[in-house]
């Protein structure tokens, strides 16, 4: 109630939160069971929280219905394009093992298991390996912008 503050999803959390405690028990080695049953409840509260901010309802209307391209602005086509090819010199300049990761997940939409079991990286490899390139992305990105001006 804490954190959902409605009484019948709290319900719910208070039931998927036990069938998740009798399966995460087995793979962690718990010396204090009230303190990681909070986190785990917190967590999910938190999750569940994420996930309803997320999926807002929106009212669909002729503005969002009649999107056509013909209608563009060639100004910021000509904008996007000119990102596309600044983002493709700078993922050129990231380490192979960013550039391969960042590839394989934003652009491939592979998980971090399938990039784990496609290169050899660990799972922590390969979420830093995107972490980072993402991060170096974008500030070479900026610089390359900087540099324009």
């Amino acid at each position: 109630m804490k954190y959902l503050k409605n009484e019948e999803e709290a319900k719910d959390c208070v039931q998927q939160i036990f069938l998740k405690a009798i399966t995460e028990l087995k793979k962690y080695r718990v010396d204090y069971f009230k303190s990681w049953i909070y986190m785990v409840a917190k967590n999910h509260c938190l999750m569940k929280i994420r996930d309803r901010q997320g999926k807002m309802p929106v009212e669909l209307t002729e503005r969002y219905m009649s999107a056509k391209e013909e209608e563009a602005d060639p100004q910021s086509l000509l904008q996007n394009d000119h990102t596309i090819e600044l983002m493709a010199e700078a993922l050129k300049e990231l380490s192979p093992e960013q550039q391969q990761c960042v590839i394989l997940f934003y652009l491939q939409k592979r998980s971090y298991q399938e990039i784990s079991e496609e290169t050899g990286y660990t799972m922590m490899q390969v979420k830093s390996y995107i972490q980072n390139g993402k991060r170096n992305l974008r500030l070479l990105i900026e610089r390359k912008l900087k540099e324009k001006k």
